[in-house]
């Protein structure tokens, strides 16, 4: 018998730890994996806006940071549906090659269009890499394990968020944007090579779970139905949910009639396949696997709004240094990593719903502490407190949902549970980041103050807030 499913057996054994032989090298790997990830991710964001202007592109810029997102709808459909098929290690090795192969892409742009084609294909590699990390934890791990390696793998993020953006300012100050694209590229060639050769030699199929007498088989509870009859989605779908969010992103960079007719084929490409993308059932919270993923889309898009708004707030209209804005982001990773560890030690004496409710009502209070740090009488960096206080809510439900999910879906469902999961984050960033965005325009055209417009975008995002913590009962385990 394989080492997980021996652990499975011995509950409380010396080899039911994530560093145990049995898991030491799936957890290197996978660590690995979401570190250079993360450390890629945050260091290259912040290159973008000069990138776009030494390239003569600034009115593309939106989609050249919003084609990230739409790339990774595509690729988060297409890493779950290849890892159904070919267990998850496939996925995750081609994610990780093509993230070094996308770093050189963008390295090399001469226009502004390559910067986009190389997002793009970021986007793509990063939304395999996500669902595939996901499902290669399922498969690698009994489930009194799961939980403490996704904590794993946000901590993974904490050097990176604390060194990445720096250390990419001080590059491009001395030398240019286009070596911070090399040198990433350089450092994750090895190590991405490693992954893969740990992946070849093991063949990542799910461990075999006997279920208890008397007990549904697991990821198959007798309330959710809808997740034997939801069929996998097309590649060809998926792809056209990203080609319509690239069309809503550069419908936003233009308001003339091009950018019009762009902004309403990209909506009616969405309006017509994101249902396909989804388990039925997700946009009424039926019971189980859909309300995971109805979740998974309201507190996204709740937490990266107002990670966009509140930097946004404290530059333009608080006038704080860009300094103090950057240690807020650093606050929010810690406080993100330090709560995600904390879910993953109440495994077992806290439903997981409750976690889920718990985080809701925690992000909710942090859009309450951003509207209230738009009043003038209050100190400037009253409103970078919720970003920290944000990233303990989304902490604790990000993880939660995710091994829900999990738990609704069997074995062989498990990639396409992971995709439908990426697909929803995705959307609900879109969705709620384009209201919030439209809210606040709309109250500046209309001649509003700076600070009553963004207290208005905040105060938006109470919706998805409540609503998560209403519903995530919906999404309990059997």
């Amino acid at each position: 018998m394989t080492g997980p499913a021996t652990a499975h057996q011995a509950p409380g054994g010396a080899e039911e730890r994530l560093f145990s032989p049995a898991y030491a090298a799936a957890t290197i790997g996978f660590a690995a994996v979401m570190f250079l990830t993360g450390f890629a991710a945050l260091a290259v964001v912040p290159m973008l806006p000069v990138a776009a202007r030494e390239l003569d592109g600034v009115p593309l810029y939106p989609l050249v940071a919003g084609c990230f997102v739409a790339a990774s709808l595509f690729g988060g459909v297409l890493g779950g549906d290849w890892a159904d098929r070919a267990g998850a290690g496939r996925p995750l090795a081609a994610g990780v090659v093509l993230a070094v192969v996308t770093l050189v892409v963008s390295a090399t742009s001469t226009t502004i269009w390559q910067l986009a084609v190389g997002r793009f294909l970021d986007g793509v590699a990063a939304g395999m890499i996500a669902v595939a990390i996901n499902t290669a934890i399922a498969h690698a791990y009994p489930d009194r394990l799961r939980a403490r390696a996704l904590a794993l793998m946000s901590t993974c993020w904490i050097i990176p968020s604390l060194a990445g953006p720096p250390l990419a300012g001080l590059v491009a100050e001395w030398w240019s944007w286009r070596a911070v694209f090399f040198g990433l590229a350089a450092l994750t060639v090895i190590p991405s090579l490693a992954v893969v050769l740990l992946l070849r030699s093991r063949s990542w199929q799910a461990p075999p779970e006997e279920p208890e007498p008397g007990r549904p088989e697991p990821g198959r509870p007798e309330s959710d139905p809808s997740a034997e009859r939801a069929s996998r989605p097309t590649l060809m779908v998926a792809a056209a949910v990203s080609v319509g969010a690239a069309l809503g992103q550069y419908a936003v960079s233009g308001w003339d009639v091009r950018h019009l007719l762009c902004g309403v084929a990209g909506l009616a490409l969405l309006v017509v396949f994101v249902p396909r993308l989804l388990p039925p059932g997700t946009w009424r919270a039926a019971r189980g696997l859909p309300a995971a993923v109805l979740l998974r889309g309201l507190t996204s898009g709740a937490y990266f709004t107002l990670e966009a708004f509140v930097p946004l707030l404290l530059t333009t209209a608080r006038r704080v240094p860009p300094v103090q804005t950057g240690l807020a982001f650093t606050g929010a990773a810690i406080a993100w990593a330090g709560s995600s560890w904390l879910q993953g030690r109440l495994q077992g004496r806290v439903s997981r719903h409750r976690l889920v409710t718990a985080g809701a009502l925690v992000m909710g209070a942090a859009v309450a502490v951003a509207a209230v740090g738009t009043l003038p009488g209050l100190p400037a960096l009253t409103a970078a407190g919720a970003m920290v206080l944000a990233a303990v809510g989304m902490g604790m439900a990000a993880p939660s949902l995710t091994l829900l999910s999990l738990t609704h879906s069997p074995p062989d469902r498990q990639g396409y549970a992971g995709s439908a999961m990426q697909t929803s984050q995705n959307l609900g960033q879109m969705a709620v980041m384009g209201l919030a965005a439209a809210l606040f325009n709309l109250l500046l055209g209309f001649g509003s103050a700076d600070l009553p417009a963004y207290a208005a975008a905040f105060g938006l995002l109470l919706v998805p807030s409540v609503l998560a913590a209403a519903l995530a009962v919906r999404a309990r385990s059997v």
